[in-house]
């Protein structure tokens, strides 16, 4: 290739132009049918890419890469826009968000100083003010982008934990490290709440042990009465309870823990209380079903994720903070990068906020589909991914065959096919047969000590002809497979 960048002369635009035109083709062509998977096991796929370097002593050139690219990467890919695809919380991109990412990567803004991304900071300062407005916050709420659902929970953890000690225990974290006593900090949340609660534990040096996990309800949502007893034995032991996390959208279950009852409770215990509503935020742009997440605006932080429900390209999220005094937790200047003059002069620099310094332009993508669908075309997007869920949900309890297990309150329905003798290992096999087979993903996990599997419906192009197509192709699959 004759340029190494875009810059303003004609022979690097043509060049650029050219290969994005070559590369656009070749997406396009990969898109051959509705499969979501071309089938391939990981040996197979492990012997189609081998080579004996990636890093050749002389180039290749675009063409020749490009070739290989068709033939042994573009037909493998997963298309998460198949309405075969529906394994996990992963979403297809809408068109316009691709076309944003085309954009965040050529210009390759940093967001972590307003001279490294100007209009970008102002746009995404403009996005978080609108997305606390939109959850119930006033004016004095502040939020930042994140990688996704585990840095934002991560983040809210740091904040609360900070907050706890300087308000409540008269100590303050940024100067002098954990109190003597923080191996009594105990956090509460549900037990099939996201990992990253006791991955962030664990970084934050309070340990697996400070996680107290909530036992659930039969519609897999936190149990209030077991954490109104399990603070009330902590304290009773000399642990010190500091936040409860609510689960707004359960990984599996797309379950959604009490937001009042939780609320009530934490500001009883003088607790954070952080929603993970990385999941169910989504709701929020449902005129019908928005009030599955009433009450949100009591919860001192919020993630949300627009890498689910909001079907856009990975990575995107949020923390969303009530108080944006909070954020001082994590502020600290350079001279090199947020100088304090330049602040006082206007010029934000969002890493005084942020666990990351180099941080993605991700907030374009949120500021281009909001605008372009809308209210009304979100608003039809949200309805049919829960109508949708509903609708499988009564199809399956219908049905003998199969067991439930609990009503969706999303978009996650959980179900296996009965059968008399190894019905773990039947449904094990029906999903690898699915997904090598005929190109279906589907999900799997563990329910009360029973394996399940897991349609996960992220996508509106799924309609009720081919939900009832699917379950029909299952059933007679698993008949096959007795």
């Amino acid at each position: 290739m004759k340029n190494y960048f875009i810059t303003s002369s004609e022979s690097s635009k043509e060049e650029f132009t050219n290969l994005l035109q070559e590369t656009t083709k070749a997406i396009t062509d990969a898109f051959t049918d509705d499969r979501a998977y071309s089938g391939p096991t990981p040996l197979e796929l492990k012997k189609l890419i081998k080579q004996s370097t990636i890093l050749p002593k002389k180039g290749m050139g675009w063409s020749e890469v490009l070739n290989s690219l068709k033939q042994k990467v573009l037909p493998n890919l997963l298309k998460t826009s198949s309405t075969d695809y529906m394994p996990h919380l992963h979403s297809p991109s809408l068109i316009e968000t691709i076309a944003s990412e085309l954009i965040i990567s050529t210009f390759n803004q940093s967001m972590d100083s307003w001279d490294q991304s100007p209009v970008a900071t102002e746009i995404e300062v403009d996005v978080i003010n609108h997305l606390c407005s939109l959850y119930g916050y006033n004016h004095k709420a502040d939020g930042v982008f994140t990688s996704g659902g585990s840095q934002s929970n991560q983040t809210a953890i740091i904040l609360a934990r900070d907050w706890f000690c300087n308000e409540i225990l008269h100590w303050d974290v940024k100067k002098f490290g954990l109190p003597q006593n923080f191996s009594k900090l105990r956090m509460y949340t549900s037990e099939i709440s996201h990992f990253s609660m006791e991955k962030s534990a664990h970084v934050l040096g309070l340990g697996y042990q400070s996680v107290v996990k909530v036992p659930v309800d039969e519609s897999r949502r936190m149990d209030i009465q077991k954490l109104k007893e399990l603070i009330q034995k902590d304290k009773e032991n000399g642990n010190i309870p500091f936040l409860v996390i609510g689960t707004i959208g359960t990984t599996d279950f797309g379950s959604i823990d009490p937001i009042k009852e939780i609320s009530r409770i934490a500001k009883e215990n003088s607790m954070w209380f952080h929603a993970d509503a990385a999941y169910g935020s989504g709701l929020i742009l449902s005129q019908k079903y928005k009030d599955r997440i009433k009450g949100i605006d009591n919860c001192d932080s919020i993630t949300v994720d627009f890498h689910k429900m909001f079907s856009m390209p990975i990575s995107c999220s949020t923390v969303l903070i009530k108080d944006a005094a909070d954020f001082n937790a994590l502020t600290i200047h350079a001279d090199y990068l947020n100088r304090e003059e330049d602040e006082e002069d206007g010029y934000t620099n969002l890493v005084d906020k942020s666990l990351q310094t180099t941080r993605r332009f991700d907030a374009l993508k949120v500021w281009v589909s909001f605008q372009v669908r809308g209210q009304d075309g979100w608003n039809t997007i949200i309805n049919t991914i829960v109508e949708n869920a509903h609708y499988l949900y009564q199809k399956l309890i219908r049905n003998k065959d199969f067991e439930v297990i609990t009503e969706p309150e999303i978009s996650s329905v959980v179900f296996r096919y009965k059968t008399g003798e190894n019905t773990d290992e039947l449904n094990k096999k029906a999903r690898r047969t699915l997904l090598h087979e005929y190109g279906v993903v589907v999900g799997q996990t563990v329910a009360d000590n029973k394996v399940f599997l897991k349609f996960t419906l992220l996508n509106p192009l799924i309609t009720h002809k081919k939900i009832d197509e699917l379950v029909d192709f299952i059933s007679l699959l698993f008949s096959r497979l007795k």
